[in-house]
């Protein structure tokens, strides 16, 4: 049985800018969808949080330091899922600062 390949899709946003593709031509472009993808993080990490904040059991062992590490583990969660194409926040984001960079010049 032959498995047929599909046709290529372009690379999505969040794809370019982990890779750098069209960095090259302006390096304000990264770094603004580095700012937007941060936010996205937070954004999404301020969303786990009241997930995680009436978990029984003690996902550390209980005691007073469990909840800095529980805040740092959803700090991570949130990185990691904005990191691995988020829910489509960055992209707004993005094109808004880039919006308000046009109308600045």
């Amino acid at each position: 049985m032959e498995i047929l390949n599909p046709m290529p899709l372009p690379p999505s946003p969040a794809e370019t800018a982990r890779t750098g593709a069209g960095a090259d031509a302006d390096p304000r472009r990264a770094q603004i969808r580095a700012a937007a993808e941060e936010y996205e993080a937070l954004f999404i990490g301020q969303m786990l949080a009241p997930m995680f904040e009436n978990l029984g059991g003690g996902l550390f062992g209980g005691g007073p330091g469990e909840a800095v590490y529980r805040s740092m583990m959803v700090e991570q969660y949130g990185k990691s899922i904005a990191r691995s194409g988020g829910i489509g926040i960055a992209d707004s984001v993005e094109r808004e600062i880039l919006k308000l960079q046009e109308i600045g010049q």
